[in-house]
């Protein structure tokens, strides 16, 4: 295919096993190990369950990199997962993929993930702020206004340096993101290690509370999910299936290495790694975190923990104010690790449809750079408009509205789709082991056909669950997604 040579000259191979196992850890380790757990506790009810959702999730995560791998290393092509979609099911899917990565998955990721940065600089400089507004909100639509606070005005500065600094050249990029990883990661360890010392009070999740049976420490399945009218272990199977929505989506992104997948050396051997290693590196640390979590705080304060950052309250507990700055430094460190490895991957998948003629020909080019700039641009462009929008809601009794940030509500919307992309990626092994059984595998999928059976199964069950608990936020999740058809048809229609 002439896209191929095409991207073999203008794509430099400039990342080892290092750099590419860095983007996988990089890419996954971001906000999320630090928040998520509150809202997962509160829908559960027992440390027990808690630890069992990050497991399974985990468990998903380890099952997709062992497929994910024999695509990769099968297909090491910018674009990664929308090349291995295009291959196995054809064009269209491939380009509802990358249309959804683009409109809400990876950008508004990084949009979310860029205020988390925002938010915790305000910790040290109390004048960002949400609330510190230079544009003030201005409804648009209904439940809907626009506004331009420093907290966003960060978020935004955040995005162009970190397009800027990757437009520069991939060893820029690398260099940025292997360093912020190191640090994030031993920063990661550190809190475990703390949590693991100095925890274990009387009083803590994991001695005063019972593991499995949630409602003895004073959980309903009502009071979990208003207007709930299932009781019993049912409930609980239910609810658990929800609760691992933030465990999900704090390790989503490991499959971001495949989209630089021309840029890699010897892919047949650094892809597979990179997967394996930095998925099950990532999968251990978020467990073990838990651990630290439950050993440190009661289960009230880690359900309740303010503005649901479980690792701030922990140390807190620990070491009071200067234990709150620590942990608002890391995760910057975090956040802006993260957003480096998302920033430079995602690029490469607009850059991939752009060479198939699905996306704007300008963002199937690179600069001197020998990297997707203008890509990049686009990304940030879009990234940046997704920082400014929020929800508006009234307060039925005061009138005072109060605005969230809608893009916060649009990754809502994406989990369930989300997920069928996942089942899809790990179904697109046994449909190309059927329809291209010559093609050369340098890895090939351990535990065939057993492993994609189980990680399509439990994929199915939480997509199963979710559009049972909340059938309007999937039902819009999927719509997102069919946005991208006309949009298809409208390209496959414009000339090569």
């Amino acid at each position: 295919m002439n896209n191929e040579r095409d991207q073999s000259s203008s794509l430099v191979r400039g990342l080892g096993l290092l750099d590419a196992t860095m983007i996988v850890i990089g890419s996954m380790i971001g906000s999320g190990i630090f928040i998520v757990s509150a809202e997962s506790l509160r829908l559960i009810g027992a440390p027990g369950w808690l630890l069992l959702a990050w497991t399974i999730a985990g468990l998903l995560t380890i099952t997709g990199a062992l497929c994910c791998a024999e695509l990769a290393t099968m297909m090491p092509r910018a674009g990664g997962v929308y090349v291995f979609l295009r291959e196995a099911y054809g064009p269209a899917l491939g380009f509802l993929f990358g249309w959804t990565l683009f409109l809400v998955v990876q950008t508004g990721t990084i949009a979310a993930v860029a205020i988390a940065f925002a938010r915790f600089l305000g910790v040290f400089a109390p004048s960002v702020a949400g609330d510190h507004y230079l544009i003030a909100p201005f409804v648009l639509l209904p439940g809907y206004a626009i506004s331009l606070s420093t907290e966003q005005l960060v978020a935004i500065l955040l995005i162009a340096l970190l397009t800027f600094s990757n437009t520069r050249g991939l060893r820029v990029g690398k260099i940025v993101q292997n360093s912020f990883t190191f640090t994030k990661t031993a920063a990661l360890i550190g809190v475990i290690v703390i949590g693991l010392v100095f925890g274990w009070k009387a009083n803590c999740a994991a001695l005063a509370s019972h593991w499995w049976d949630a409602s003895a420490n004073g959980w309903s399945a009502q009071a979990a999910q208003p207007g709930f009218a299932i009781i019993g272990g049912l409930a609980v199977a239910l609810l658990f299936g929800k609760a691992m929505v933030g465990p999900l989506f704090a390790q989503t992104a490991w499959t971001n290495v495949t989209f630089i997948g021309s840029e890699v050396r010897e892919p047949g051997r650094n892809l597979s790694r990179a997967l394996l290693y930095g998925c099950g590196i990532v999968v251990v640390l978020y467990v073990l975190a838990n651990v630290a979590y439950i050993a440190s705080l009661p289960l009230a304060e880690i359900q309740n923990a303010p503005q649901n950052r479980v690792a701030v309250a922990m140390m807190r507990s620990i070491f009071g104010t200067p234990g709150v700055l620590a942990m608002a430094a890391a995760i910057m460190i975090s956040t802006f690790g993260c957003n480096n490895g998302l920033i430079l991957a995602g690029a490469r998948v607009y850059y991939a449809m752009a060479r198939d003629n699905l996306f704007f020909h300008k963002v199937g080019t690179t600069n001197r750079f020998h990297v997707p700039a203008f890509a990049l641009v686009v990304q940030a462009i879009w990234t940046a408009l997704l920082t400014l929008p929020r929800t508006v809601m009234t307060n039925a009794q005061t009138g005072t509205p109060t605005f969230g940030n809608v893009y916060t509500q649009l990754l809502e919307y994406i989990v369930s789709a989300d997920l069928i992309f996942y089942v899809l990626l790990v179904a697109a092994v046994i449909v190309l082991r059927k329809k291209n059984p010559t093609a050369e595998r340098p890895y090939r999928t351990w535990g065939y056909p057993i492993v994609p059976i189980i990680s399509i199964a439990l994929a199915v069950i939480v997509i199963l669950d979710l559009a049972y608990l909340v059938p309007s936020t999937s039902g819009i999740g999927i719509l997102i997604v069919l946005t991208g058809v006309p949009v298809y048809f409208l390209w496959r229609r414009k000339p090569a």
